[in-house]
């Protein structure tokens, strides 16, 4: 197990919150819901039809380990567990291991909507990568699940919030990348203006974050590069924190970055809401989803 997956479990078994999980019919879910239970690190609920899910913890022997909640399907119970975390009889709610993003996404924003003076709902992925000399780097890749096309002023609430839910989740501190395909006017287009733009005025709204861009890529993240292409940035190569220009560019990166060089993707974890719930991939393991129900937890 990755250091980054060991100390999340840590953090979370020091304050273990009541998560809700409405697709108790998915044995993932019911597995991860053992697992969490077991080892401590939450106290799951299970919203679903009562009988299927008692059936597959009596088949797992921990039919007393996790609490069941009779409930209709998934595609309805989303709903009911959202309304749970509003009315703050769950610390936070996970789904997505069978539901769409988007008919989880409806789900929480018609129940618990934007937290008050939040704009933009947002998401990121943590991407755990082992670098081959024994040492491990996290990184965040924002947004990758919910705005197609942010704007400027999207673009700085993402950031924002990233960096919020990066000292929660990892216990570091944000440094924060805006990507381009232009590095300090290397090139020049539309999208490297608005990038440009959205650093600067998150600079002036968080003085306190170190944060540079626009940039590309490797000058955000390879100190080497950021030595010849941008040596006056203040993160020298050191972003852990990357907010990209589109859903389609954080997309195709993580998932490049996950399956090609063996990353372990956590997310998407949604920012913003008015209270903590998060999203799977549909082909998220029972260990993906105890692992995101930890960092749930942590983000109440």
């Amino acid at each position: 197990m990755s250091r980054f997956l060991a100390d999340l479990r840590a953090r979370a078994a020091e304050q273990p919150g009541r998560i809700v999980f409405p697709e108790a019919e998915d044995g993932r879910v019911v597995a991860a819901a053992v697992e969490l239970a077991r080892d401590g690190l939450a106290r799951p609920v299970l919203l679903g039809p009562r009988t299927a899910a008692r059936q597959r913890l009596q088949a797992l022997g921990a039919l007393d380990d996790v609490e069941t909640v009779d409930g209709p399907e998934s595609a309805q119970a989303v709903g009911l567990a959202a309304a749970m975390v509003a009315r703050g009889e769950a610390d936070g709610c996970v789904a997505g291991a069978v539901l769409s993003t988007s008919a989880v996404l409806r789900a929480y924003f018609r129940e618990l909507g934007p937290a008050p003076g939040v704009r933009s709902v947002s998401s990121a992925f943590y991407l755990a990568l082992d670098d081959g000399a024994g040492s491990e780097r996290v990184l965040t890749f924002a947004d990758a699940g919910v705005i197609p096309q942010p704007d400027e002023g999207q673009l700085v609430d993402i950031a924002r919030a990233a960096a919020r839910a990066r000292a929660a989740v990892v216990g570091d501190e944000p440094r924060v990348a805006f990507l381009s395909y232009s590095t300090h006017g290397s090139a020049d287009g539309a999208t490297v203006r608005r990038m440009r733009a959205a650093a600067s005025r998150f600079r002036e709204l968080e003085p306190g974050i170190v944060a540079d861009g626009e940039l590309q890529a490797d000058a955000a993240i390879v100190p080497e590069v950021a030595r010849r292409k941008a040596p006056d940035s203040p993160l020298a190569g050191t972003a852990n924190v990357l907010v990209f220009p589109d859903l389609d560019s954080a997309n195709i990166a993580y998932k490049l970055v996950e399956r090609l060089a063996g990353g372990v993707a956590l997310g998407p974890i949604l920012q913003g809401l008015a209270g903590p719930a998060s999203d799977l991939s549909r082909g998220a393991s029972a260990s993906d989803i105890v692992h995101v129900a930890c960092i749930t937890g942590l983000l109440r």
